[in-house]
Formats: C-alpha cells, structure tokens, sequence
C-alpha cells in the first residue's frame, strides 16, 4: 500500500470499462478505500476513456504500436504509471498480453479479471466454449498476473449456475454483474493489507492462499 494512504490503482482497459467504473464507483462511495490514480488505453477510441473522464479521472491513450513494437508501447505505460503513482495495476478488460518482462518487474503489483473459473477456459470466448462443453456452473476469477496467460495466483472467484436457457449473451451479462462485486472487494483487501504477496505467492489475513475463496451467486 501506498505510504501516501489509499492505495492508487492504475487501470488498463481496451473498451467500454464497466469494471473500471465499478472500481471507480466504489472508490467514491467510500466503499473501496483506494484512488484511481490513471486510467490507460492502448485504443484511443475506447468508450472507457470518456467514462474516466466523466467522473474526473484522469484518463489518456497510448496507441498500440502492434506486437513487434510491444516494448515501446511497454516502456511509454510504465512511464505514464510511475508518473502517476501507481500502486497497483488493475487490467479491466484490457486485451493485450503484456511482456513476461514487464509482469515480472511488477510481481505482485498486477491484478486481472478473467470470465471463467480458471483455470478452466483460458483465453478467449470463454462464454461459448462453456455452453458448448456443456458446463453446469461458471464465472469469473480475480487472480494476479504472472508470465503465464491466466495462469497467475487466484484470489477470489464468482460462480453461477449455467442456465437451460443460457445465451452467451445472457451468460456474459450474468457473469459481469458478479465481477463488478468480485474484482474491488479483492482490490479492497490489498488496501486493507490483507491481501499481500509474499514471495511469489497472495497471502490472505496471514495465511498462504493455496486455493481460491468462492463466492456463490444466484445471477
């Protein structure tokens, strides 16, 4: 945690941002004792940047250069995060896969949202393939983020039961409504200090988290 006092979130997104705004939210409702001190976008166009704004964060784009000019693009958000006193960096539906470089500089400082249980269904369409496995629950995942894509250390996880009548568009909208709760109650507890990483692992009120806390929802 920032010796500053709230914890200042740095958050990354490619789009529209509703969990960014969720954080957002949060934070000046009193209920997440943290700040969001940039909101960064490598499309300039992202809808979650006029979001930002419209509640007074400070927001910008730094355009993605593509995959063989990554590190540029790297060394730019770095810049623009240290400059802003970042303490956590939040990917919020941010869709770029960042350097095992630039993830491990910053063990423990990286947090994501993922639409799945992990570790099943890492990547993309994850709503899909669920239905089409024919899986009886799913949800999403709070984890932090190391070299390995969605592999990183989960903290906490929403589930929900699959639906007869699920859609990927109804089963995306009802896992979204429990990551807007999931991800600032795990972004409340790094501000609280009980969640920390200590050497290469989230502990969670002093106790290794070997597996990750489950919250049930009815969505």
């Amino acid at each position: 945690m920032s010796t500053r006092g709230a914890l200042r979130l740095g958050i990354l997104i490619s789009g529209r941002g509703s969990n960014m705004t969720a954080i957002a939210q949060a934070c000046r409702s009193g209920r997440l004792g943290a700040e969001v001190a940039l909101v960064l976008s490598e499309q300039p166009a992202a809808a979650g940047l006029e979001s930002a704004r419209g509640f007074g964060l400070p927001a910008r784009a730094i355009p993605w250069p593509g995959a063989a000019l990554r590190t540029q693009f790297e060394q730019d958000a770095a810049s623009a995060l240290d400059a802003a006193g970042v303490d956590l960096i939040v990917l919020a539906g941010f869709m770029r896969i960042l350097s095992a470089e630039f993830v491990t500089a910053r063990a423990g400082r990286i947090l994501n949202i993922h639409p799945s249980l992990l570790p099943k269904f890492p990547g993309l369409h994850t709503h899909r393939r669920v239905l089409e496995a024919g899986e009886r629950s799913h949800g999403a995942t709070v984890h932090y983020v190391t070299p390995e894509l969605d592999g990183g250390p989960r903290v906490l996880q929403s589930r929900i039961a699959v639906r007869s009548a699920d859609s990927e568009a109804s089963l995306s909208a009802r896992v979204q409504a429990t990551e807007h709760i999931i991800y600032p109650k795990v972004i409340g507890w790094c501000a609280e200090g009980r969640l920390e990483w200590r050497e290469g692992n989230p502990w969670l009120d002093g106790v290794p988290l070997m597996a990750p806390m489950i919250e049930e929802f009815d969505a």
